[in-house]
């Protein structure tokens, strides 16, 4: 026995603590288990009877990352002056981090309590040995973070070659020689596939997500041994999706980097995603992906735009407001807030510049009513697009037909699985030994359920199809028609406020905004994408006129009247996407109220034949001439007339139809009426104009 130990420590129990850094060392290295175990022999002959045993730490590591409640146990009884002896095989399976190893060495030299291990024991109250120990604790935890340097420069080698592969994303293989392949399963590549179609189309990993849910489309998913399986999509899986670079055909390691954050003094792990100009390896072209590396790099910029934050512009949403994110303030520089006001159709928008007020306690920049810019800007858009509208309208006759396909392709590829399942069920009840009703019936069962899956993708099939249009009911033509009235379909009530803000996204990098008090106005400066810059100057609406219906329809509403009826009027202002001053669509009683406002007379048969007011129609039918022949004069200045509104009536008065000019007219139409039309030769019998 050695001196070191008292009767004061045989009369107190001794703790044998046993531990293993990993399961993988608990289940394999089952050897160094049994060695631990065995100091229990030890400690017997070295006189103790009273012998408990820790090793609820098995499997735990000693670095001091994670919570061992055995050692903590074992200190704590330490600290009561129950132990006489700790005891581990070796002294670095009680700690391999100094704090934790400090410790334990103070807690025992205070209450004399030895340590042992398998070659001799220590007593914290001798210096040589606490020397020793202190000694023994440092190299302890400087083995352990050699040994993980090691590990990882190793590591990192082998994923600059692009060597390390530990497991393959969906839609990819991990091949026996560590290389990546694409998954040669056809449903799975067309669902990858579909992923980034979907998130070009909709511009948003969350509307993307929707859009699978609502059309019962399920991604795959391969657990540890490979086996497939398919589930719901959620916002996570479309996003890791889609900013994996595997996907683009790139070998990429260190993206993560991890750390710890600590709460209520406990600490918890955290990562965040690193800026690629920091990560371990990026191999491009190192293998097939499904898009190409420009397409991942724009693809990157989105997301990066979509987040919330002060500087991005943020995700497109579906709040009326038609330039959130994309004004920066002209005084501050910083980017402007919406909000909202009121509720249903009834919603006010307004832009205000408030982050320096709310940050450092500044006063506010600027604020301003959002409908009148919306507007202004809106005109602005659709002037660039109106040369494009054409060759646009073919691209979406094409996406038209794509986006009919894509659910149908998806259900088709279910469909050819479902019936394999369905072969291989009936395959294996047909296998089976009828007698034997345990396997039969459970087979049979499959076989069934299988035979229903089948059924159910048939019938998602039809109504599919017949809920698409088919495509010869909408050509090329009505998709140039739609073109040509791109100002109307902007303004329509049903055009999506989402796809509205996506084309404005599209066009405009960023619109710096200031405001003119002294004139009155919000001055803009747009700055397109292609580095062309516009300014606008929009009139700013007086305090208490926020909802006041812009002048020029008010003007033209006095001018319809003279012909149209208010139900008439109604139809002609939304069609030419006017509305009230607080956003609403015209209707015959807000018609009625803003003429009684504003003092307009309604229209009268008897004051309109007294003041000689006219439509283009009845105008023709006084001169007695076609209104396709008044029409071209008129647009050519030979007559005078009103023409409010584009997609309106023109308005003539019956003095402009008694000038010099306008008889010139009628007399020109009527010779024109006069004049026959070329006979044919009564020579010619064939197409042999020789004769002639």
């Amino acid at each position: 026995m050695s001196d070191k130990i008292k009767p004061a420590h045989v009369s107190r129990k001794a703790i044998l603590y046993v531990r293993q850094s990993s399961t993988y060392q608990v289940v394999s290295n089952t050897e160094s288990k049994r060695l631990q175990y065995a100091m229990r022999q030890r400690l017997e002959s070295l006189g103790w009877s009273d012998i408990e045993v820790i090793d609820e730490d098995l499997g735990q590591s000693a670095s001091g990352s994670i919570t061992r409640s055995g050692f903590e146990r074992l200190v704590a009884d330490v600290c009561m002056g129950e132990v006489g002896a700790v005891a581990a095989r070796e002294l670095s399976r009680f700690a391999r981090n100094s704090r934790e190893w400090q410790q334990l060495i103070e807690v025992c030299r205070v209450v004399d309590t030895v340590l042992v291990d398998h070659e001799q024991v220590y007593s914290p109250r001798v210096s040589n040995d606490r020397l020793l120990l202190g000694l023994k604790g440092s190299l302890n935890e400087y083995e352990l973070d050699l040994l993980r340097q090691r590990s990882l420069e190793a590591r990192y080698e082998k994923a600059r070659r692009g060597e390390l592969v530990i497991t393959a994303c969906g839609g990819f293989l991990k091949t026996p020689d560590q290389r990546i392949e694409k998954d040669p399963d056809k449903r799975v590549q067309q669902r990858i596939e579909l992923v980034f179609k979907k998130f070009f189309e909709l511009g948003s990993a969350r509307q993307v997500m929707l859009w699978f849910i609502e059309q019962e489309i399920k991604m795959p998913k391969r657990n540890a041994r490979g086996e497939l399986s398919w589930k719901t999509p959620r916002n996570s899986t479309i996003l890791n999706i889609l900013r994996n670079p595997c996907y683009a055909g790139a070998y990429a390691f260190g993206k993560t980097e991890h750390g710890n954050r600590y709460e209520n003094g406990k600490a918890k792990k955290s990562s965040r995603r690193k800026p690629m100009s920091e990560w371990v390896s990026l191999i491009k072209d190192h293998h097939e992906g499904y898009i190409s590396w420009e397409d991942f790099q724009r693809i990157e910029a989105m997301v990066a735009e979509n987040v919330r934050g002060y500087e991005a512009k943020g995700a497109v949403k579906r709040g009326p407001a038609l330039l959130t994110g994309l004004f920066r303030c002209g005084r501050c520089g910083r980017k402007l807030t919406v909000a909202y006001s009121g509720g249903g159709k009834n919603r006010f928008v307004r832009y205000s510049c408030l982050r320096g007020n709310m940050d450092t306690g500044e006063p506010k920049c600027i604020a301003f009513g959002g409908i009148p810019v919306d507007a202004a800007v809106s005109r602005e858009i659709l002037r660039v697009l109106q040369p494009a509208a054409l060759e646009a309208s073919v691209l979406a006759k094409e996406q038209f037909s794509q986006q009919a396909d894509a659910v149908l392709s998806a259900l088709h590829r279910d469909l050819q699985a479902a019936q394999y399942e369905s072969a291989r069920a009936q395959k294996q009840f047909d296998a089976a030994d009828p007698e034997n009703r345990l396997v039969a019936d459970e087979l049979e069962r499959r076989w069934n359920h299988a035979l229903m899956e089948v059924d159910r993708i048939k019938q998602r099939i039809v109504e599919e199809e017949s809920a698409t249009p088919a495509k010869s009911d909408i050509t090329a033509d009505d998709f140039k028609d739609l073109a040509s009235s791109i100002e109307l379909i902007w303004q329509d009530e049903g055009s999506s406020e989402r796809l509205k803000k996506r084309i404005i996204r599209t066009l405009i990098r960023e619109i710096v905004v200031d405001l003119n008090e002294v004139a009155g106005e919000i001055n803009l400066v747009i700055h397109w994408q292609g580095g062309i810059h516009t300014e606008l100057s929009v009139p700013r609406r007086k305090r208490g006129k926020a909802t006041v219906t812009a002048p020029d329809t008010i003007e033209a509403v006095r001018v319809l009247s003279r012909v149209c009826t208010d139900q008439h009027i109604a139809g002609v202002l939304n069609r030419n996407g006017l509305r009230t001053g607080r956003g609403n669509r015209f209707t015959k009683e807000r018609i009625t109220s803003l003429r009684n406002y504003h003092g307009i007379s309604i229209l009268c048969p008897e004051e309109k034949q007294k003041n000689g007011w006219m439509t283009l129609s009845e105008a023709a039918d006084h001169l007695v001439i076609s209104a396709k022949t008044l029409r071209i004069a008129v647009e050519a200045g030979k007559i005078s007339a009103c023409h409010p509104l584009p997609d309106g009536p023109w308005v003539l008065n019956r003095s402009d139809l008694a000038t010099d000019q306008a008889r010139v007219v009628c007399d020109q139409a009527r010779r024109n009426r006069g004049r026959r039309a070329a006979g044919p030769n009564s020579k010619q019998q064939n197409l042999d104009f020789s004769d002639l």
